[in-house]
C-alpha cells in the first residue's frame, strides 16, 4: 500500500548543488526528522515559509528524501536527473515567534563537523513558495524585519548619539543593530517594543549552544560577548530613555552577546534602584539561567518586575549535560523559579526546543508534571539553535527516548492542560500580567 494516495499531497523536496545554488527536484518529497525518525513532508504539515527565514545548504550531509514513485525514503548523494553532481541538503532558519515542529532530514558523512549555531527546520516546495514545517507560537511583530527599516535604524543612532554620546552601553547596542543585526539592538535605536541592556562579561555555565563564547570546541560563536561592564549609571540612563519613548516598553538583562547577568548583579541591582528612583513605568525583566536565588531575591528587592529562565529539560541529567553548571546545580534552578512564584512574580521559562528529543514521551511526562507543580506563567518557545544530531547523540546518551508525539501535540495538550499559562516568544510587558494578579 502506497504511503501516499495522491502525489499532490507531497511537498516537493528542495536541495542545493555545490555553489549553493538552491532547487527543487521533481519525484522527491521533503522529509521532516524528528530524533532518529523520519517522516514525508505533506501539506497538512507545513505552512508559508514566515517572511525573515532563510535559507540554509549544509555541507558534509546527504539529503534523506521520499522517493514518490518508489514509495520509499532514500539517502541520495547526487541529482538523480544528473548523475554525477552531487546534492546537500537544505534547511530553514525560520523568523522569531516560529517553533520547527521537524528537522530537516540527512545522514552524516563522517567528515562532517558541527553545523553553526542555527535551529534547521524542515522545508519544501509547494505552488511556488517555499513550505516551511513550524508552528506558530506569538503573533506580536516585535522582530518583524519589515517593521525595521535601516534608513530609521541609522537615523535612531544619530539621535541617541546626541542624547547620550559618552554611554559605553548605548555604543554596543549601535555595535549589535549594525554588525550583526540583532532585532533587539535595532528596537532600541526604533524606540519599539523592547530594549536589551546587556551587562555580564562571564558566565556560570558551558552551554553547548552558547551563542556568545565557544571554549575549546570547532563551533564558531554567533557573536562576540561584551568586553566591558557598563556602570549603573550608564545602564538606567539606556533604560530610562526607552521607557520615556516607548508605551508598554520592556527592558531586559541577558542577552546573546552577554554571560550570565546574575554575576553581574553588583551594577545591575543599583541601575534597577535608579530606574525605579525615577519612574514605575516600563518592565524591568532579567534573562538568567536562575542559578542563584539569593541573587534573583535581591534584584526582585531592587524592583525587578518578571525574570525568564533558561531550560533545555526540567529532567536534572538532560538539564546539566546542555547547560553544564560550573558553581550551581539543578536544584538552584528549581529554588529560583519557587522564589519567584512564591514573591507574586512573573516568571517565564525559556524552553529551549529540538523536535525529537522536546516531544518525546519521556520529556513530555515530566514536563506535564513540572507545571503542575510549579505554576509558572509563560513558556517561551525557542528552537534550540545547536547541531540536531549531535544535540540527540547526547540526550540519548543521558537517557532513552521513544516515538515522539509531535511539537503540535505538546503544544495543544499543555494549552488543553493548563488553560491559564500564556504562550510565545518575547518577554511581555507588565500591563499584560494584570489579569494574573501579580504586583
Amino acid at each position: 500500500m502506497k504511503l501516499f494516495k495522491n502525489s499532490q499531497q507531497c511537498i516537493t523536496a528542495v536541495v542545493a548543488d555545490q555553489t549553493g545554488n538552491i532547487f527543487e527536484l521533481d519525484g522527491y518529497a521533503a522529509v521532516g526528522m524528528s530524533g532518529q525518525s523520519f517522516f514525508p513532508m505533506t501539506a497538512d504539515m507545513v505552512t508559508n515559509m514566515p517572511y525573515g527565514g532563510e535559507m540554509m545548504f549544509l555541507p558534509d550531509r546527504i539529503p534523506v528524501l521520499y522517493n514518490i514513485g518508489a514509495d520509499r525514503i532514500e539517502t541520495l548523494s547526487e541529482n538523480p536527473n544528473l548523475p554525477g553532481k552531487r546534492i546537500y541538503p537544505v534547511a530553514a532558519f525560520n523568523s522569531p515567534g516560529y517553533v520547527i515542529s521537524y528537522v530537516v532530514a540527512y545522514a552524516e558523512k563522517k567528515s562532517a563537523e558541527h553545523l553553526p549555531l542555527f535551529s534547521y527546520g524542515a522545508v519544501g516546495w509547494q505552488r511556488g513558495k517555499f513550505m516551511s514545517a513550524v508552528i506558530q507560537v506569538d503573533t506580536e511583530r516585535r522582530q518583524d524585519l519589515r517593521l525595521m527599516k535601516q534608513k530609521k535604524i541609522i537615523a535612531g543612532i544619530h539621535k541617541m548619539k546626541k542624547v547620550m554620546p559618552q554611554n559605553r552601553l548605548r555604543a554596543h547596542l549601535e555595535n549589535c543593530a549594525l554588525q550583526y543585526g540583532c532585532p533587539a539592538g535595532k528596537n532600541f535605536f526604533l524606540k519599539r517594543f523592547e530594549a536589551p541592556l546587556p551587562t555580564a562579561r562571564s558566565c556560570n555555565a558551558g552551554c553547548l549552544g552558547c551563542l556568545s563564547l565557544q571554549d575549546k570546541t570547532n563551533i564558531s560563536n554567533s557573536q562576540e560577548r561584551i568586553d566591558f561592564t557598563p556602570s549603573p549609571e550608564e545602564i538606567s540612563e539606556v533604560a530610562l530613555t526607552h521607557i520615556k519613548h516607548v508605551k508598554c516598553s520592556v527592558v531586559s538583562f541577558g542577552q546573546g552577546c552577554e554571560g550570565e547577568p546574575l554575576l553581574a548583579a553588583n551594577v545591575i541591582a543599583p541601575a534597577i534602584r535608579m530606574i525605579r528612583s525615577r519612574t514605575h513605568n516600563g518592565t524591568i525583566n532579567v534573562n538568567t539561567n536562575g542559578s542563584s536565588p539569593e541573587i534573583i531575591g535581591k534584584l526582585f528587592d531592587a524592583g525587578l518586575d518578571s525574570v525568564r529562565i533558561s531550560m533545555n529539560s526540567v529532567r536534572k541529567d538532560c538539564y546539566t549535560a546542555y547547560f553544564r553548571p560550573n558553581g550551581y546545580t539543578f536544584e538552584d534552578v528549581i529554588k529560583s523559579i519557587e522564589l519567584a512564584i512564591a514573591r507574586n512574580k512573573f516568571i517565564s521559562i525559556n524552553y529551549l526546543n529540538c523536535p525529537g528529543f522536546t516531544d518525546s514521551p519521556e520529556e513530555v511526562e515530566v514536563l506535564m508534571e513540572f507545571l503542575k507543580r510549579y505554576p509558572v506563567n509563560m513558556i517561551q518557545w525557542r528552537n534550540l539553535n545547536f547541531d540536531p544530531i549531535r544535540y540527540y547523540d547526547v540526550m540519548n546518551s543521558i537517557a532513552e527516548h521513544g516515538m515522539p508525539i509531535g511539537m503540535d501535540t505538546l503544544i495543544s495538550d499543555i494549552k488543553r492542560s493548563f488553560p491559564s499559562l500564556k504562550h510565545g516568544y518575547f518577554n511581555p510587558p507588565k500591563e499584560s500580567f494584570k489579569h494574573l494578579n501579580l504586583e
